[in-house]
């Protein structure tokens, strides 16, 4: 199967951006967006599909494994991790990548997702205490602890943009479990944040349900996040 992968570009020194597409080819049905990429980029010479010298495609990758959330980005519109995205799920042919869109880009597919996590820091989402885990939260400190940050949910969410006041679900996987491992003295300044970033914000649209890398069920570990923190019951 032949595949015209089409990326949208930006130079590290040019903020324009542009469109250029690549061939690829194989007959393998595991093959993914990541080992495409990794192919085109180990080729000597790499060219686009009108022959002109390219310079080799800049995006991020660690695990491969969907465990880390690092290749996150746009594929036909919908944000994916790459390695996650096999090619035979695009019968047409046509892929198109593009950058996580709410994070600035640093070129390329590879964006700062740093905003995450100074969200987090912001609302001091650390336990201060030793964690308390009962039969009733266990499941969903479990659940929660599957969010890999990967930034998928943010950029499908019409509420956040970097730097306002709404963190996004993003937030939600790791105020879950505090709140299910904290103690009420504990919980106080976490309920505080979770009311301010997250519930003031959220306008259940719910359109992260379906993105997640982890299938995690958002819906369910937002109403128990404002079961425990806003109507105060478990």
């Amino acid at each position: 199967m032949r595949y015209r992968i089409e990326i949208f570009r930006k130079d590290r020194d040019n903020e324009k951006g542009y469109c250029q597409s690549f061939w690829y080819e194989t007959e393998s049905e595991a093959e993914t967006v990541a080992s495409a990429l990794t192919a085109l980029n180990e080729q000597s010479a790499l060219s686009d599909t009108d022959g002109n010298t390219a310079r080799k495609i800049e995006w991020d990758c660690s695990c491969l494994q969907k465990k880390c959330g690092a290749c996150a980005m746009v594929i036909n519109g919908v944000p994916r991790l790459a390695c996650q995205a096999k090619l035979s799920e695009f019968p047409k042919g046509l892929i198109k990548l593009a950058p996580l869109s709410k994070f600035p880009v640093v070129c390329d597919l590879v964006v700062d997702r740093s905003i995450m996590f100074e969200n987090l820091k912001t609302m001091k989402l650390w336990l201060t205490e030793d964690a308390v885990q009962t039969d009733k939260s266990q499941q969903l400190s479990f659940e929660s602890s599957e969010c890999i940050q990967c930034g998928c949910c943010l950029e499908i969410c019409p509420n956040f943009y970097s730097g306002g006041k709404f963190y996004g679900m993003s937030a939600v996987p790791v105020t879950m479990r505090l709140l299910s491992e904290s103690d009420k003295k504990a919980s106080k300044e976490i309920i505080k944040q979770y009311a301010k970033h997250t519930f003031a914000g959220c306008g259940k649209s719910l359109a992260c349900r379906n993105v997640c890398p982890k299938k995690i069920d958002t819906e369910n570990l937002l109403v128990n996040a404002n079961a425990i923190a806003i109507w105060k019951r478990f």
